[in-house]
């Protein structure tokens, strides 16, 4: 019996062959995806499916006879349940058509299972991306708050240099219209002074003519 064949001997109890088609899809796709991530899928009397480690070793080519070094792998691995073998080897009858041979599972237990496990990954992948959201969001902030910081000082350092540099040239400016007064009156009183020395000299000039 191939896929095909499965899905039309099927088709009658779900409703149709689309949807029989549709369950097999989706019931192997979930066995297949538990089992690479290494879950183990159990269904009630009829087996399980499980991943296994297989350790390197050497085989011999059956062709050649030679000696070859096999590497480590994974293999999938299904182990047939106790009422499956009790049915196979005819221990067990099989149930009359139209009914189910598997055991159904018990009440609860679809709730737990692959299901219950793929839904915790999930969860913890959401707070894995939550925390990573978290942490870059406060790094962003920290940069940002550290940049304003930063920009702030050197514009206040900017402006106390701009302040102290137009206070020492008014300084300047003022000292030196202060010397320039001073100097000033001193010029005056020398102008004075020189008139008064050169009358002196004609008086005495004056004086010797008439001796």
């Amino acid at each position: 019996m191939n896929k095909a064949q499965l899905v039309e001997a099927i088709a009658d109890k779900v409703g149709g062959r689309q949807n029989a088609a549709d369950a097999v899809d989706a019931v192997l796709d979930a066995i297949v995806r538990a089992v690479v991530a290494g879950d183990r899928v159990s269904v009630t009397g009829f087996g399980s499916f499980e991943k296994v480690e297989r350790p390197a070793r050497y085989a011999r080519n059956p062709q050649t006879g030679e000696r070859v070094r096999v590497k480590k792998t994974s293999v999938p691995r299904f182990r047939a349940g106790q009422g499956f073998k009790d049915l196979v080897s005819g221990t067990k009858k099989l149930p009359r058509g139209g009914e189910v041979s598997v055991k159904k599972a018990p009440k609860g237990s679809l709730t737990g299972g692959v299901t219950a496990k793929a839904t915790t990954k999930k969860a913890a992948a959401k707070k894995t991306t939550a925390a990573k959201k978290t942490a870059a969001k406060k790094t962003t902030a920290a940069k940002t708050t550290a940049a304003k910081k930063t920009t702030a000082a050197k514009k206040t350092t900017a402006a106390k240099k701009a302040t102290t540099a137009k206070k020492t040239t008014a300084k300047k400016t003022t000292a030196k219209k202060a010397s320039s007064k001073r100097t000033a009156p001193a010029k005056k009183a020398t102008a004075k002074k020189a008139p008064a020395r050169s009358s002196a000299r004609k008086s005495a000039s004056k004086r010797t003519a008439n001796r």
